[in-house]
């Protein structure tokens, strides 16, 4: 038996944890991806977003209200007192309402929205690839049938 040990009957190396760590190649491929990643236009925006977000006064001051309303729905909600959560939920739309009006907020939260689709198109495109040379539940490069 070997030092990685040897399952029965299959004669496959069992690997601990710290064996298991990414190669180093691997990981260099990935850390240039992450970077490729964050010269797209999308990343771009979002970090001049983010910039004006952060300096904007009036986004600040909502985006303060809101933080000290949820706290108070936290303590109304230990006191049980529904209806208070209810009016503050409330006040917490009109100023959520008053936040995603502003320009640059909304096409912040979009520009979220088409990162992470990037980020889920990427690791589909990995999952499928690798899913089309192997099937690790079947052990074969077919794809397992479902059973629903």
């Amino acid at each position: 038996m070997s030092e990685h040990g040897k399952r029965s009957g299959a004669q496959l190396e069992h690997y601990t944890n710290t064996e298991m760590i990414v190669r180093e190649d691997i990981l260099a491929k990935a850390m240039e991806l992450a970077s490729l990643l964050t010269t797209s236009n999308e990343v771009q925006f979002y970090q001049q977003a983010e910039k004006k977000i952060a300096t904007n006064d009036d986004i600040q001051k909502l985006i303060s209200a809101i933080k000290k309303k949820q706290k108070e729905i936290v303590a109304f909600e230990s006191f049980k007192n529904q209806k208070m959560v209810d009016k503050i939920e409330k006040e917490i739309e009109v100023l959520q309402d008053e936040l995603d009006g502003i320009p640059i907020v909304s096409e912040f939260k979009q520009t979220q929205e088409d990162i992470n689709y990037l980020l889920q198109l990427v690791m589909s495109v990995l999952r499928d690839t690798i899913s089309e040379k192997i099937n690790v539940e079947v052990g074969s490069a077919e794809a397992p049938s479902s059973c629903d």
